[in-house]
């Protein structure tokens, strides 16, 4: 979980072998490694928080939105190919999971604002 940043130095708990058993951190520390648990099925765990950002700024390249334009256009004129049409699905279906993304990466970066 890149996106925890641990402040203060970690201590380990250790058996008289020097094998670790535990940890010790700060409160805070905890909270935010919780918050980023993979049991929150809408948080992207293992992402830092510049890739969240990017993430959630993402969008199309400019070259495949004015494509998607010109199939979205041509598709209310009724001027589409079989094939255009599969492609404009597909893209629309990019763009879904595209937003999707966005959204569970926007979530995650306030998870981590609240911790």
């Amino acid at each position: 979980m890149g996106s925890v940043v641990v402040t203060a130095p970690i201590e380990y708990l250790v058996t008289e072998d020097g094998q670790r058993t535990a940890v010790v951190m700060r409160w805070e520390d905890y909270q935010a490694l919780k918050a980023m648990l993979p049991s929150d099925p809408g948080a992207l765990a293992g992402l830092s928080e510049s890739e969240l950002q990017a993430l959630a700024g993402g969008m199309l390249s400019p070259v495949h939105q004015d494509h998607l334009e010109d199939l979205l256009r041509r598709n209310q004129e009724a001027d589409l190919s079989g094939d255009e049409q599969r492609e404009l699905d597909r893209l629309l279906d990019q763009v879904d999971q595209m937003n999707m993304l966005k959204a569970r990466a926007l979530y995650t970066l306030e998870r981590l604002d609240v911790a």
